[in-house]
């Protein structure tokens, strides 16, 4: 789709919104350019700390903490980027409001970083065991929003097919998702 086609349907489509979709797009524009400017210096920070460490031999990458700590903010920009392509959806308007079950998965995905950048050493087992209750009941939650979303899906199993015909991995469909992948 041309550039002045995209302008003239997105300035139709917010002619029809209320004022409050007007707001809730306006904010949702705004903190997207955030996250979006938050990602790109954690990037840099994060590349030229990876290229000087590996170059003058001040990190070396198999040493523990090292390997954690460049997991660790990788992992950091993988959660501020599926937060931005969530964002993403609801500036386009694909979405009213952030789904409940991409929320789930990006705190899944934050408890997923602290276990990686967790030093075993220096940890109790009542830390270990609360992390590892925060990560069951979410798990459990988004099975549960999930099964209740889609009632043939009750094993986990069924796989959703996309606009361009293949499958997601995750098996969640988000209205509007899978036709804004197949557009790009």
């Amino acid at each position: 789709m041309q550039w002045p086609e995209r302008w003239h349907r997105g300035k139709a489509e917010w002619d029809i919104l209320s004022y409050y979709q007007r707001f809730e797009s306006a904010i949702a524009l705004v903190l997207t350019i955030v996250i979006a400017l938050i990602i790109l210096v954690a990037l840099y920070r994060l590349s030229i700390g990876v290229l000087t460490g590996l170059l003058f031999g001040a990190a070396d990458p198999l040493e523990h903490a090292v390997f954690q700590s460049i997991f660790g903010e990788i992992m950091t920009l993988l959660i501020a980027l599926e937060f931005n392509h969530t964002l993403r959806y609801v500036v386009t308007k694909h979405q009213s409001i952030i789904q409940t079950k991409v929320v789930l998965l990006i705190a899944l995905l934050a408890v997923a970083r602290k276990f990686i950048i967790l030093d075993m050493r220096e940890t109790s087992a009542e830390y270990l065991l609360a992390l590892a209750a925060i990560t069951l009941a979410l798990g459990i939650t988004y099975r549960l929003m999930r099964s209740d979303a889609d009632p043939t899906d009750r094993l986990g199993g069924n796989r959703r097919p996309t606009a361009s015909g293949g499958e997601r991995e995750s098996g969640v469909h988000h209205p509007g998702k899978d036709e804004i992948d197949a557009e790009q």
